[in-house]
Order: C-alpha cells, then sequence, then structure tokens
C-alpha cells in the first residue's frame, strides 16, 4: 500500500483546516474578555456563558431572558417536528415500500421538491396560503385563528414540509431492507397485525426512526430562510442570532454558536452510532 505523498498531505491538512478554522476561532472568542466578538484576546472569561452583566453591560447567555426564550422557543418548534417528522413519514415510507398503485412514482418524485425549492420561497409561499385560509375561516366562522398566522405553530408547519421528506427517505432505506419473511414466519404462528407490528417491524425499524427524529431535530434547530418568514414575536434561536448579529455582536454569540456546535455534534454522534448499531 503507498503512503500517502507530501501534496496529499499537505491537501487534507488545508482542507479540514478550511472547515474547522472559523469554528475553532469561533469557540476560542466566547470566552474572550472583551465586548467584541473578535481579536484581539483580552484574556479568559466566563461572563458571556453565566456573567450576570455586571463586568460588561450585557449577561451571559444562561442568565439572559432574551437568549433564554428564544432556545425554549427552538424546543417548541423542534420536538414537535421532530415527533410529526418521524410518525408521517413512517406512514409515507411504509405506503411507499409496501403499496402498490398508480402513479406512486410520480408521487415519491413530488415529494422530493420541497428539498430542491429555496426554503425562502416555501416560507413565502406557505405564509400566503395558510393567511389566505385563515381570512376565509375567520370571515366564515367569525373567530381569530392565531394559529394560522406568523407565530410558532405555523413554524412548525413550515419546517416539516420540508424536514418530512428527510425522515421519510432515512425509515423508506431501512425497510427497504427488511425481510418480509420474519412477519409472514410471525403470521404463521398465530401473530396479530398489530402484534407482529409491535414486535417485529417496528424494533427493526427502531435504529431508523431515532435517527429520523435526530435528524429532524438538528434541521429544525439549525434553519434559518424558512423559519424567518414564517416567524411572529416569538423568535426561535437563529432568528434571535440574526437580530444581535444586526445590532451589534458581542461574544454572546460566540457563546450560543459554540452551545450550538456541541450540541449538533452531540446529536450528530447518537446518530451515527444508531445507524451503525441498525446495520
Amino acid at each position: 500500500m503507498n503512503r500517502p505523498s507530501f501534496a496529499w498531505k499537505l491537501y487534507i491538512a488545508a482542507f479540514y483546516l478550511f472547515l474547522f478554522a472559523p469554528l475553532l476561532i469561533v469557540a476560542i472568542f466566547a470566552f474572550n474578555a472583551s465586548p467584541f466578538p473578535s481579536p484581539p484576546w483580552r484574556g479568559f472569561t466566563l461572563e458571556w456563558f453565566t456573567g450576570s452583566g455586571s463586568v460588561f453591560g450585557k449577561p451571559g447567555i444562561l442568565m439572559d431572558p432574551i437568549w433564554l426564550d428564544s432556545i425554549g422557543n427552538s424546543f417548541k418548534v423542534a420536538v414537535p417536528v421532530a415527533l410529526l417528522a418521524v410518525l408521517i413519514g413512517t406512514v409515507n415510507a411504509w405506503v411507499l415500500e409496501r403499496a402498490e398503485f398508480p402513479g406512486k412514482t410520480v408521487l415519491a418524485m413530488m415529494m422530493l421538491w420541497p428539498l430542491v425549492i429555496p426554503g425562502v420561497v416555501l416560507g413565502i409561499s406557505i405564509l400566503a396560503f395558510f393567511s389566505r385560509v385563515a381570512n376565509g375561516l375567520e370571515d366564515w366562522l367569525q373567530t381569530d385563528l392565531d394559529m394560522l398566522r406568523p407565530g410558532l405553530p405555523l413554524v412548525v408547519l413550515g419546517q416539516l414540509s420540508f424536514i418530512l421528506t428527510i425522515a421519510t427517505l432515512i425509515i423508506a432505506a431501512r425497510l427497504r431492507k427488511f425481510d418480509r419473511s420474519l412477519e409472514e414466519a410471525a403470521f404463521d404462528l398465530g401473530a396479530s397485525r398489530a402484534r407482529v407490528l409491535r414486535t417485529v417491524t417496528l424494533p427493526f425499524l427502531s435504529p431508523a426512526l431515532i435517527g429520523a427524529g435526530l435528524v429532524a431535530l438538528l434541521m429544525s434547530f439549525e434553519n434559518f430562510n424558512t423559519t424567518l418568514m414564517l416567524v411572529g414575536s416569538d423568535a426561535p434561536l437563529p432568528i434571535t442570532m440574526y437580530g444581535q448579529m444586526r445590532e451589534g455582536a458581542t461574544p454572546a454569540i460566540n457563546a450560543v454558536s459554540l452551545l450550538l456546535m456541541l450540541g449538533v455534534g452531540g446529536i450528530a454522534s447518537v446518530f451515527a452510532l444508531t445507524s451503525k448499531a441498525g446495520r
């Protein structure tokens, strides 16, 4: 086996430096004792995480209601998106892999469209559609339907419109590998359809279900374009970060980014382990 040349090693080093150097700089300057999120380095501090604001005039992210509320709003969106993506994605995968009907191939291709449509266009389309639906229903029912107006419920629907496709593909790929003779053997032994589903099929699908849920959670947390079009007064974390950058960034942005990197890395690691265990 040939050993890699110096040029090849240099390329690999440059590639990973390009990938991780900006993230490393952001992480380091989350601990900078300065009101600015950039060099020069002025000493180590945890103020941007747990500070009360007495030193730099602004509290750390774990003490600031604005940041805490935005993190909470992100969870309020991400958890329903993940649960719905797994639930509906399982049904979709079952239909795509088990059912036979005219036009199935066309419908499967149409399901991929939200992945290639720009997030801004998708967000505007969803906003316009549900605004018209809300106007019509409010005129008919003579009542306010706030859940169809910009806000967290509409953000959930907007994110679900494309995250659901990814969850479906993950679960369908796992279901495609399933040996259906196992189900037939269980039926021959007298098991009901519900029991076969509970004891044979779902345990086999569990790595994909967990993986799809983690991917949906991850994509929900980091989504910006679609969320920006649909958000109301309760801003999730990416929207708050965008607003803070426009007003004048502090190392609190770096601190939030570091927590996001750690969270994303943890979720990605769990997904990788889950996928490996399911092979």
